[in-house]
């Protein structure tokens, strides 16, 4: 096995909406598949917020108010593609140098004008330094991206 086969994660799902609406909810509605759960904010989570526009961010707010900004917007193409940075270390911290991150590309590509292939390719784990294995694990596994893109299907499939 390479070392780039355990240093990035591929996942992909085939959800029932039209290229643009995909694009569009992924990004729009980021937190309504985010699982609240998932945040590092020590209160219940209000919202997330996905900026869409390259050099926006994706964080969290408090019901408090309290922010904690978790990734970067590196590119944002509609309706085709969005990169976004992983700024959350492998003791699940806000990583603050940007050359210890990680990025998520999210491509969407249509398979019929009513279904859009949705790959996720999670990559460059290992500039996390040490520990690196962790932040793999934790978005390969189950809870990780695959719970996200399923979360994100049912978005369609109850008829949103």
């Amino acid at each position: 096995m390479t070392q780039e086969a355990t240093t990035v994660v591929r996942r992909r799902i085939v959800v029932e909406a039209p290229l643009e609406r995909a694009f569009t909810a992924f990004t729009e509605r980021f937190g309504d598949f985010k699982p609240p759960e998932h945040n590092l904010l020590a209160v219940e989570i209000a919202e997330t917020v996905f900026e869409p526009k390259a050099g926006g961010h994706i964080y969290d707010r408090g019901v408090d108010g309290s922010e904690c900004r978790w990734a970067r917007v590196l590119a944002y193409e509609p309706p085709d593609r969005v990169v976004f940075s992983w700024d959350i270390d492998p003791q699940w911290q806000i990583e603050t140098e940007p050359e210890n991150t990680s990025e998520v590309e999210v491509r969407f590509v249509a398979e019929t004008p009513q279904r859009t292939r949705v790959e996720l390719e999670h990559r460059n784990i290992d500039r996390h330094g040490p520990g690196w294995q962790a932040v793999a694990d934790g978005v390969g596994n189950d809870a990780g991206w695959p719970l996200y893109l399923v979360r994100f299907a049912a978005l369609f499939a109850s008829g949103d």
